[in-house]
């Protein structure tokens, strides 16, 4: 299951959780080109549940998402927290090479959100 939901915090929370179906790996990709049209400023937060790879093709065309969104992206995102089941801190310096806000890795989704709130407040 992917969804893609933006609150009135502006928190925009991408999630691609089980139960899995066949179009989870394109609605996953059309999310993140969503978020990578968006021109206002925002926090992100990621919710995987792990346990599911994309495809050869998929993996090609979100790498070239993050080529191509990087310069949005680092001008808009405020910060950004990754929520996994196996999240370390490894899992957010891979992400912190890629862009400048600040990024965590949680296990729990609401230690996330709470960080990205913090962060759309300036802190």
């Amino acid at each position: 299951m992917v969804s893609l939901e933006i609150d009135t915090d502006a928190v925009v929370t991408l999630r691609f959780l089980p139960p899995y179906e066949v179009g989870d790996e394109r609605a996953y990709l059309d999310a993140l080109h969503a978020i990578g049209r968006r021109e206002e400023p925002y926090t992100l937060l990621t919710v995987f549940g792990g346990g599911r790879a994309l495809s050869q093709a998929g993996e090609r065309e979100q790498a070239l998402w993050f080529k191509a969104t990087r310069g949005r992206v680092s001008r808009y995102c405020l910060a950004c927290a990754i929520v996994r089941p196996d999240a370390e801190e490894n899992t957010a310096e891979v992400f912190r090479r890629l862009w400048p806000f600040p990024i965590i890795a949680e296990r729990d989704e609401a230690a996330g959100r709470a960080f990205l709130l913090n962060h759309a407040r300036g802190g």
